[in-house]
């Protein structure tokens, strides 16, 4: 009866922390991580609510403008609910281009604290509602960026170098209506002129090499069943070859002169 008793505790324990009862994961985000340097230069100056640069190991700098005080960061989880963004080296920018980083913004009021469902930034006291932005760091998945709308406004998602989205298999934008640039640097801009209204930004993209690559095995498929083909049809006109020889497709012709068979007389 203890036996169950301590089993049954266990598998409650284990239920209770894997669905983030227990609080395992939450709290302040480790000053370590909110004050670290990004990989680049974030876009402060950009003609867009929010402006998305993806970096060749998958993770991405994202600038927000904000409207309010307090930013809610998630992702979806496929099941109706939401997992907190995981982020880093956080920025805030004020109108008049002063930069804090994330523990200086918790010097001045503000928080970034994460809960079960998402990652709570809260500006420092000092910022205006309207005019300042965000800038943060997280990761993604290969070839494939998907990011609710944080913000109301226009988007722009700057893809890695050499990445594309024309081919229809391997890339797809959601939401449409959108217009697409590559600069110099060989990066597509995946830009919305008019508010996104969808609840997803999501773009899914390819190396160039990879239609290579892919057409290169279509062309073997094809070449190996085009000679599996050509070797069948010649096996089989071999054994017709052999058959005939050994008379066993020789047919028989009977004159009309000799009559009908024997048996239909």
């Amino acid at each position: 009866m203890n036996r169950r008793l301590l089993l049954a505790t266990a598998c409650l324990a284990l239920l209770a922390a894997t669905s983030g009862c227990l609080g395992i994961g939450t709290g302040p985000v480790p000053q370590d991580r909110i004050d670290s340097d990004p990989a680049a230069n974030y876009t402060w100056e950009s003609n867009r609510t929010a402006h998305v640069t993806i970096q060749p190991n998958t993770q991405f700098r994202a600038v927000l403008q904000t409207n309010g005080t307090t930013l809610e960061l998630f992702r979806r989880d496929g099941f109706g609910g939401t997992t907190p963004l995981p982020v880093q080296a956080v920025r805030y920018r004020y109108p008049n281009g002063t930069v804090v980083t994330g523990s200086e913004i918790r010097a001045r009021g503000g928080e970034i604290r994460q809960t079960r469902d998402e990652t709570i930034v809260t500006l420092p006291s000092d910022a205006p509602p309207r005019g300042g932005a965000l800038a943060f760091t997280s990761g993604g998945t290969m070839k494939r960026f998907t990011l609710p709308t944080y913000v109301e406004g226009t988007y722009e998602v700057v893809l890695p170098p050499d990445r594309r989205i024309d081919f229809p298999v391997f890339g797809q934008v959601r939401p449409g209506n959108y217009e697409t640039s590559i600069d110099e640097e060989s990066r597509v801009h995946v830009v919305w002129d008019e508010p996104v209204t969808a609840e997803t930004v999501s773009v899914q993209f390819y190396l160039q090499r990879d239609l290579y690559i892919f057409g290169g095995i279509i062309a073997l498929v094809a070449l190996v069943g085009v000679g599996g083909l050509l070797y069948y049809r010649r096996q089989i006109q071999v054994l017709r070859e052999q058959r005939r020889e050994m008379g066993i497709d020789v047919e028989t012709e009977i004159d009309d002169d000799d009559g009908p068979p024997p048996g239909m007389r």
